[in-house]
């Protein structure tokens, strides 16, 4: 019963509050051992769900009392890792070990890692054979559980001394049903946040381990999404991003179901929030209803990220995607024609296996006459546990070459897409200081350009209308004219 599943959510909040009163006592110790406020360092890798959880085990963090580092050099480092592809698995652990030899110098310091990697048996299993100096292991399921596992770090710390292996904490979940999502969160960004609405996936493409290690699709409480936004938007924050794997997915697991199209409809009606951005639907449950919602909100941002991967039917099957090239062509023309300003993105994998020039030569095909404004394209990760992983591999100099055909067309459409909204003013969120130019600062449109323009700090978190003069392919310089309270 739901109910039942609410007062469990209810009781475990309670639970990890009571652990991090805990913890703030032990962190009191810490500082007077040290002379000074301990410091703790959140590196985070992955997706935006990834980056959502950063926020949170940061607020944990400092509500218990630490204060944030700017490297690997804090008493309490935290990892939170993604899998999704080799890369990042590969600069995990090299970022991983050069924090052992901070440890060396700091014997306080305490090394934790969690997020989707931990998923992986593989990975917890060589953790603890060859990186004795990581103190904490665990993985997405119980992330909420943090405050709880922080106590015990302290308490084996005490307990054991410097047998490493004693001290250590480990505690990774199959699954769970829980939803906690109360706890202290320590915002990245004070005008924008994402918003968790919907956990796992249960799609299952043949090269996704994201099911694997997120778990099956779980979805919070409408009344609970929305009053946490009400509570950011009379902190300040002005645009949300609601996450979720497969957010067309969400509410069909409620008690009472309720569609993604009417979650979007009163999160844009919330006074106080002007853009509302979603990631990431997936083609096969794209709904009208949906894009009829986009279309009658102005403050629902310009934009749809709509993940094709490959272009050839084919592939598209032996990828378990569930729809053909002419389904997807048809709803991203849909799309088009519902929302005629939208912004389409897209994520293309090249060198599946089995792909060849003529696959290649189907998304190309659909590349240009879908006219995507944009796209993430990758060359096949392959991951263990995958379908795909067992299916034979394309050898590379074959990925190489459809990779480099693929990423030219999206170049190629991008410009021109980028290119149209020359000349135009349209409304920029001004979202931190550019990194490269003194005194610029850049602004991210509904539709999801980027512009660069002249400004200070005190112009960040709000929004104006911006004239789109100087075209760099992908992104424009320009000038802020006016201030624009609505955001859109």
């Amino acid at each position: 019963m739901q109910n039942l599943k609410l007062i469990a959510d209810e009781k475990e909040l309670a639970r990890q509050k009571e652990f991090l009163q805990r913890d703030r006592e032990y962190t009191q110790e810490l500082e007077a051992q040290l002379g000074r406020t301990p410091t703790y360092h959140v590196t985070n890798f992955g997706c935006q769900m990834n980056a959502r959880d950063a926020e949170k085990l940061s607020g944990v963090l400092s509500e218990a009392g630490f204060t944030e580092a700017p490297d690997e050099s804090a008493d309490f480092v935290i990892f939170n890792t993604c899998t999704v592809r080799d890369n990042a698995d590969q600069h995990f652990y090299g970022r991983l070990g050069r924090a052992s030899h901070y440890k060396k110098s700091n014997p306080a310091m305490k090394i934790a890692v969690c997020g989707c990697m931990m998923q992986e048996k593989c990975n917890v299993d060589k953790l603890r054979r060859s990186y004795p100096y990581v103190d904490l292991i665990f993985g997405t399921h119980n992330l909420f559980r943090f405050p709880e596992y922080l106590c015990r770090v302290f308490e084996n710390s005490q307990k054991y001394g410097a047998s490493a292996s004693a001290r250590r904490v480990v505690d990774v979940w199959e699954s769970t049903d829980l939803i906690v999502e109360d706890l202290p969160v320590e915002r990245r960004y004070r005008y924008k946040s994402g918003i968790n609405i919907m956990f796992g996936c249960n799609n299952f493409c043949s090269y996704c381990i994201v099911p694997y290690v997120r778990g099956r699709e779980r979805s919070r409480e409408p009344k609970e999404i929305i009053r946490e936004i009400e509570k950011l938007a009379q902190d300040g924050v002005v645009e949300v991003m609601l996450l979720g794997q497969n957010v067309n997915s969400y509410g069909k697991d409620l008690e009472q179901p309720v569609t993604f199209a009417d979650l979007l409809q009163e999160v844009a009606e919330i006074d106080g929030i002007k853009r509302v951005r979603f990631m990431t639907p997936h083609p096969k449950d794209i709904r009208e209803d949906l894009l009829e919602v986009i279309a009658q909100h102005p403050n629902i941002a310009r934009h749809v990220h709509f993940p094709l991967q490959s272009g050839s039917d084919r592939i598209l099957k032996k990828m378990n995607r569930r729809y053909t090239k002419e389904q997807y062509i048809e709803r991203a023309l849909k799309i088009r024609e519902m929302i005629p300003d939208v912004a389409i993105t897209t994520d293309i994998i090249a060198g599946f296996p089995g792909e060849g020039p003529e696959d290649v030569d189907e998304t190309i095909d659909v590349i240009k006459r879908v006219r995507f404004d944009n796209a993430y394209t990758f060359i096949y990760s392959k991951r263990t546990g995958t379908p795909a992983a067992s299916m034979p591999q394309v050898p590379e100099e074959v990925v190489k070459e459809g990779f480099d055909r693929i990423l030219s067309a999206v170049q190629e459409s991008a410009r021109n897409s980028t290119g149209a909204l020359q000349g135009r003013v349209m409304t920029a969120l001004a979202e931190e200081k550019n990194q490269q130019m003194d005194g610029y600062i850049t602004g991210r449109l509904s539709n999801n350009t980027i512009v660069h323009f002249p400004g200070d700090e005190s112009m960040i978190g709000k929004f104006y209308d911006v004239s789109l003069d100087d075209n760099k392919g992908f992104y424009y310089f320009g000038k802020a004219l006016r201030e624009n309270e609505r955001g859109y």
